[in-house]
């Protein structure tokens, strides 16, 4: 893997385990500075001690605390080069009239919320330096069709929808906002939804995409839809220009 990222400070929402662990794990071993942030105390620990990082416990639905994390990373790491705004949850997707409402609400809270609080702590830094990269982690759950889940789906419909409009407003200011599926990843939380013979998605495929993007080969990108499964980034970025020109790997209504 060529991309080396040493200097660079990466902050990883969700980090303490799954997608997110992975991710924290191949920034640092091309040298990054990682913090490692999640809710349990004892995930982010571990994560941080194999890699050398820093962990912080926080509730990404807390703007308080998601401030402080983003403080604290700065302080302890350096400025901040990349985000990746990856914490989320479901709840195996009762049906919408048998759901309760606060449990409903919650995943969006988590997927959405913590999305727009995770980035507008870490954005007026980035501005001022006219420098950083946030990676945020959607999904195609958000508009495959087929779907009866209502709260995870709509969750990464909005998470979607809220990458490609940052990036647009960001235009011109070097920071440089991503959307990436990780694909059907084997994790503690999708492991119980689909069966064994599902056709998961390698994991380190995710991690490997973020790397590419901290490195800032691939900023021509913004805003695109990427898939770690099923997009070549090496060829995207070599069609970069055609890719923009053309409005490829958007998510948009077909007539």
């Amino acid at each position: 893997m060529p991309d080396m990222l040493e200097g660079q400070v990466a902050l990883i929402t969700g980090g303490g385990r799954g997608i997110g662990a992975g991710i924290a794990r191949e920034l640092a071993s091309a040298g990054a500075r990682v913090a490692v942030a999640a809710r349990t105390e004892q995930q982010v620990e571990e994560v941080a001690s194999e890699i050398d990082g820093l962990a912080l416990e926080v509730d990404v639905t807390n703007r308080a605390a998601v401030e402080r994390m983003v403080a604290d990373t700065e302080r302890e790491l350096g400025p901040l080069d990349l985000l990746a705004a990856n914490a989320g949850i479901g709840n195996g997707g009762p049906k919408l009239w048998e759901s309760d409402p606060a449990d409903w609400w919650r995943v969006h809270e988590v997927n959405v919320l913590g999305v727009y609080l995770s980035c507008r702590a870490a954005l007026p830094g980035m501005v001022a330096r006219g420098h950083g990269r946030i990676v945020i982690t959607g999904s195609g759950a958000g508009y495959l069709p087929g779907a009866s889940n209502t709260d995870y789906t709509s969750s990464k419909g909005a998470v979607n929808r809220l990458a490609e409009t940052l990036a647009n407003s960001l235009d011109d200011t070097g920071v440089h906002v991503f959307l990436i599926s990780p694909g059907l990843v084997k994790t503690e939380m999708s492991a119980g939804n689909f069966s064994d013979d599902a056709p998961w998605t390698p994991p380190e495929l995710a991690p490997r995409l973020v790397r590419v993007l901290a490195s800032g080969r691939a900023d021509a990108l913004a805003g695109r839809y990427l898939h770690a499964e099923h997009d070549d980034i090496e060829d995207l970025i070599r069609r970069a220009d055609e890719i923009r020109e053309l409005d490829l790997n958007a998510i948009r209504l077909q007539r």
